[in-house]
């Protein structure tokens, strides 16, 4: 259920890369552009056959994504297991079902979505077709993350497939064992002239985002982010980012505040809490604090025992790196429980933080781990406030049970979603849009997002040759009565109602 995650500093690995390139293998630079120049070319090639344009190829594809799901659930399972400890309920849920829902979906309503979309005429266009043609915008390159390695990749794949496109994929090399399963797996089952895996024999991600493609999809951190960005800029290339924030999570007086911890600790601490859409910090009043507190630690003990490093049901975090970067975060505040880490095991046990402060470090970076951070606010207004000074992320949660409360909170917030009375639920609606605004992304996806998000909205206006009952009008020389007569004929009535008509 996530869409993006902070990657381990791919801009300090390219500059060792570099430096490793120019003194001890000056080779490998040019041997590994030239395989991703190589899968670019057959790309485009591909592409310039026309082949991804029908319908009965593009359906062909997403079956057969979905049967390479359906077949290797198990194997998926395997490997984010070795990857992160990720107990298979949460695979199966948040990975496989999520893709394959996402598949379904488009199979279902590709046939429509590819329709022209006819548009409202005016007098000068009575006798003309007007329409919008989705084509296909050529060779998209994405790259997936970590978090949620499956879904990060062929969600937003799928969308392009859709679209009609060809697509380089580029997983994340921090969950190693679900990349080499993807790069295995994805040439078995779709055409693979159209559709290519890149993994570190191609190069690193940097030297990867220097060739020109027509379209680019990065789910992660903003660093990289910017530098995606920057690389597209180069080329003049359409791009979307869906990257991280500080997602808020309000908690009223007035709400089930049982409910309302078993919703929010389930959301941060799945899958360790490696999750771009789960509440980064809660926000309640402070007569609150002290039995939210108590009721969250229940949660814990509930959902993973006494001691969660025992349950199958905790996972790991992703990297070494990773597992670092959030432990140092524990210096923030003070432990209201939990706390423990393991180095051995990349193990840090679901935690929750007080008197923590604004400037710490944990509110100036996207947390990605099993930490949650609470503050006190004595008004809805004092924690509307703290939340606008955060930025506009990604997701705002408010739990109550008064319906003025949601729609005020709803109404003077930006984000990329909101969900009330629940956390990260809404990710699983296909049909809703995932992707940020402002510091938490550009762009969307899912379902007919997604569609429309890979494909280029060509404006198509089929005139008829023969008629000229209206276009004369706008031929030199001109007169003040053809001004007039053309004004009538272009310009829209403030109700539009004969537009609505044609």
């Amino acid at each position: 259920m996530d869409h993006t995650q902070a990657s381990p500093s791919p801009a300090r690995w390219f500059r060792v890369f570099k430096r490793t390139v120019s003194t001890e293998n000056p080779v490998r630079k040019t041997s590994t552009s030239s395989l991703c120049e190589e899968v670019l070319k057959k790309s485009q090639d591909a592409f310039a056959s026309e082949k991804t344009k029908h319908y009965s190829f593009r359906l062909l594809q997403l079956e057969a994504i979905l049967r390479m799901l359906e077949s290797h659930e198990e194997e998926f399972v395997a490997a984010l297991e070795k990857d992160m400890r990720r107990p298979r309920f949460e695979t199966v849920l948040s990975e496989i079902t999520a893709v394959k829902n996402e598949a379904l979906y488009a199979i279902n309503n590709l046939q429509k979505w590819m329709e022209p979309e006819h548009v409202h005429k005016n007098m000068t266009s009575l006798l003309d077709s007007c329409f919008v043609q989705k084509e296909p915008v050529g060779v998209v390159l994405i790259v997936g993350g970590w978090s949620f390695p499956i879904q990060l990749c062929l969600i937003p794949m799928i969308g392009a497939v859709a679209a009609g496109n060809c697509v380089i994929l580029k997983p994340s090399e921090i969950t190693t064992h679900t990349t080499d399963l993807l790069h295995k797996l994805i040439p078995l089952y779709v055409d693979a002239c159209c559709y290519h895996v890149l993994n570190s024999e191609h190069g690193e991600l940097l030297e990867i985002l220097e060739n020109k493609y027509d379209y680019m999809f990065y789910a992660g951190d903003r660093n990289t982010g910017r530098q995606v960005m920057q690389a597209a800029a180069k080329h003049i290339t359409p791009v979307s980012l869906v990257l991280g924030g500080k997602n808020p999570c309000y908690v009223d007086k007035s709400c089930d505040l049982t409910m309302a911890a078993r919703r929010i600790a389930w959301a941060r601490f799945v899958n360790a809490g490696q999750n771009s859409l789960a509440p980064e910090y809660i926000l309640c009043h402070s007569d609150l604090k002290d039995a939210l507190i108590r009721e969250l630690c229940c949660c814990v003990r509930e959902f993973y025992g006494n001691d969660p490093r025992e349950s199958p049901d905790y996972g790991r975090m992703a990297s070494a790196e990773q597992y670092s970067r959030v432990k140092n975060l524990l210096c923030c505040g003070q432990v209201a429980f939990g706390g423990q880490t393991d180095d051995g095991e990349r193990y840090i046990a679901p935690t929750v933080l007080t008197d923590v402060q604004e400037n710490d470090i944990i509110m100036q970076q996207e947390i990605l781990g099993p930490i949650l951070p609470i503050f006190t606010v004595q008004t809805l207004e004092g924690a509307i406030s703290f939340i606008k000074k955060k930025g506009r992320p990604l997701a705002v949660y408010a739990f109550s049970d008064n319906i003025q409360v949601i729609s005020h909170i709803m109404s003077r917030t930006s984000s990329g979603s909101f969900c009330s009375n629940d956390s990260m639920i809404q990710s699983l609606y296909t049909s809703l849009p995932c992707g940020g605004i402002g510091n938490s992304g550009v762009g969307v996806y899912r379902g007919k997002y997604s569609f429309d998000t890979f494909s280029h909205s060509r404006a198509c206006l089929l005139r008829n040759s023969t008629v000229e009952c209206v276009t004369y009008l706008r031929y030199p020389p001109y007169v003040e009565k053809q001004l007039q007569l053309m004004k009538w004929a272009c310009t829209l009535s403030r109700n539009n109602s004969w537009c609505n008509i044609l």
